[in-house]
């Protein structure tokens, strides 16, 4: 008897929960942060997203100054505005937007409804992530826009885990 070919069904993308969001977080810290630093893990993320062909800008922020920005083919200033928004969550949480929406979202509402920011200005939407240095805290933050949230956040981290040389597992 010939059964019929019955195509997989397409499994979703995981979903990070909070504490894998967090390990990252723990896991992914500087010894110092240098403009050459900035630079050097800018360039990594251009590097990253053009073999994909990922329509991004890139931006990075150490104590409120900008320190490096690209915006590659197929992104718009609308990803700007993303990246401000996104950062600013960064700054004001000291976590990554991806964690902070996600922390929302685990206690059944959203940053939206409940964080009594304006959404205008603040965005907990994945791919602004902070740049953490060992004694001295969250100093700053490297932000991806223009894909998709998860994919945005997951650009960073593998970023910084190449920079860092701190794969998971």
């Amino acid at each position: 008897m010939h059964q019929p070919h019955i195509a997989p069904r397409p499994t979703p993308e995981l979903t990070p929960g909070v504490q894998e969001l967090e390990e990252q977080e723990r896991r992914l810290v500087f010894g110092r942060f240098t403009y050459d630093d900035a630079w050097a893990l800018g360039s990594l993320l251009v590097r990253l997203a053009r073999e994909r062909r990922a329509p991004v800008a890139i931006d990075i922020h150490r104590a409120g100054q900008q320190l490096f920005h690209a915006a590659l083919p197929g992104s718009a200033l609308d990803n700007d505005a993303w990246i401000a928004r996104k950062r600013r969550v960064v700054e004001r949480y000291g976590a990554s937007s991806y964690l902070v929406g996600t922390r929302f979202r685990a206690k059944g509402t959203t940053f939206e409804d409940s964080s009594r920011l304006d959404p205008d200005t603040y965005a907990a939407h994945g791919g602004s992530f902070p740049i953490t240095v060992e004694g001295a805290g969250v100093i700053g933050a490297v932000t991806v826009s223009g894909l998709p949230q998860l994919q945005d956040h997951r650009l960073v981290v593998e970023a910084l885990e190449e920079f860092l040389g701190r794969s998971a597992g």
